[in-house]
């Protein structure tokens, strides 16, 4: 056998090996989310929280940045603490895909949202829709990855290059960084994955030279995937993903709901239901001091809205 024959098996080896660790990695929280996801699209909608006290749900929609089953497995348990100490019952909409999202969020549907930056601006806009708490531990950083080991060293590597992205509007993870990409006058080929855990994994297999994503969602991958990605460029930090509330949920409850999600953080088993939403340290925002400053980034021409 060739050298050339061989070293192409051994690199075929290498893609199923770290292929089948992806997979085996991913497949408890993924069996967790779809048993909740089959509960909540049976015939009796789930209601998670308090289904005595609560006169109507309150839809809940995060945006999707991981598989809608990991983000059931993470929001549901939440959800459930949150109503029960709040009196409120919460239907968790999870979208397939951050278009999809954004058109839920922009017909003004969510009485809650955990949505990126961005769309905080977007949806403040369009709905006047208001953030509520973000997370308060580190601010949010846009990233380049590469594989370990990859011939890009910098980022004038990539021009021409084929780059992945989460989807056209992801703050951090796409907006931002195609911005300095124009700015410091790199032309790429822009494709779209739909989620954060499909550019990484895109990345370690060959299938994109360099991908998109956030400091928060890197930091939660599995180790597995971690150790293959190298960080070749991180943007400055901005205010986390805020939860932001419909003009049309009450004061009141909207008060309620804010200060339940500050408590959560005082207890062990609260900080845990935190930790894996990405809320570590949940603080209170407004649009007019984290948010409103966005607007100057000129990130508006970037922006695809599908009608």
């Amino acid at each position: 056998m060739s050298d050339t024959c061989l070293k192409s098996n051994v690199r075929l080896l290498n893609r199923s090996f770290w292929a089948c660790m992806l997979w085996r990695q991913s497949v408890k929280l993924y069996l967790i989310g779809l048993f909740l996801l089959f509960g909540a699209t049976s015939a009796q909608a789930v209601c998670y929280g308090d289904q005595q006290r609560s006169s109507a749900p309150i839809v809940f929609s995060p945006v999707p940045q991981l598989p809608v089953p990991t983000l059931f497995a993470k929001w549901a348990p939440l959800l459930e603490v949150l109503g029960k100490e709040t009196g409120q019952c919460f239907e968790l909409m999870i979208k397939p895909t951050i278009p999809e999202f954004e058109r839920l969020l922009l017909k003004g549907i969510p009485g809650l949202a955990y949505a990126n930056p961005y769309h905080a601006v977007i949806a403040h806009k369009a709905k006047g829709y208001m953030p509520l708490l973000a997370d308060g531990s580190t601010l949010l950083t846009g990233i380049l990855v590469v594989k370990k080991g990859s011939e890009i060293n910098r980022l004038d590597d990539l021009q021409g290059r084929r780059v992945d992205f989460p989807a056209p509007n992801a703050f951090a993870a796409s907006l931002l960084l195609r911005a300095h990409l124009q700015q410091f006058k790199i032309n790429i080929q822009p494709r779209y994955v739909k989620t954060h855990s499909n550019v990484y994994r895109g990345v370690i297999l060959g299938e994109a030279i360099a991908g998109g994503g956030v400091n928060k969602t890197l930091d939660n991958e599995p180790e597995v995937v971690r150790q293959q990605l190298s960080v070749l460029y991180e943007s400055p930090g901005y205010r986390s993903h805020p939860v932001i509330a419909s003009p049309q949920l009450p004061p009141a409850i909207r008060k309620l709901i804010l200060e339940r999600f500050l408590a959560l953080s005082h207890t062990e088993a609260g900080r845990v239901l935190l930790a894996g939403v990405h809320l570590n340290e949940p603080i209170a925002v407004s649009y007019q001091q984290d948010y409103r400053p966005l607007e100057r980034l000129g990130l508006e021409k970037l922006v695809v809205l599908d009608d």
